[in-house]
């Protein structure tokens, strides 16, 4: 017989993270989004001043946009380290899982960003007035790794979410 640990309901530590996958999971993506969010805008946007969140206007209008920018992710970060308190209250805080969402959110919004408000709708570049290809690519490649190391991540940890409810559906 295989020793199962288990919280003071009398639930194993599996099946409570079985039970609060999904929640891991959209925990972590509001948080990567959060803060691949804030490091754009601390880093690109203030500290290098290299674009804002809208540049097809004036620079009062670009630094608006980038304040409502920057309070959307900060709601988010908040939103998701609320999420994680009760998830760790509960005791289904399940931290490969929760690295999956954000490197999952991180890597989303970056391509989003690099793709949709860079080359589709043209609301900022990352940079001006140089070759901008090089930037374009490193922007994107390291969003596409984020997202495959992201999603490896939440396979792995799905494939024993399965064993989880394939083990209880077992002992029923």
């Amino acid at each position: 017989m295989e020793f199962k640990p288990r919280n003071q309901n009398n639930h194993s530590i599996a099946e409570i993270r079985y039970a609060h996958s999904s929640r891991n999971l959209w925990s972590g993506i509001l948080f990567g989004i959060g803060l691949i969010a804030f490091i754009d805008e601390a880093i690109f946007h203030q500290l290098l001043h290299w674009h804002h969140f809208y540049d097809k206007s004036t620079s009062n209008i670009g630094l608006v946009s980038d304040g409502l920018f920057h309070a959307l992710s900060w709601f988010a970060t908040i939103g998701s380290l609320f999420m994680f308190a009760d998830l760790r209250r509960r005791k289904g805080l399940w931290l490969n899982r929760w690295a999956g969402g954000i490197l999952l959110g991180a890597g989303s919004f970056q391509l989003y960003d690099g793709i949709i408000q860079h080359k589709l709708m043209r609301l900022h570049q990352i940079r001006y007035n140089v070759d901008i290809r090089p930037y374009d690519l490193i922007w994107n490649v390291a969003a596409a790794a984020m997202i495959v190391f992201g999603i490896f991540l939440i396979i792995q940890t799905r494939r024993s979410t399965l064993n989880v409810k394939a083990d209880s559906h077992h002992a029923q």
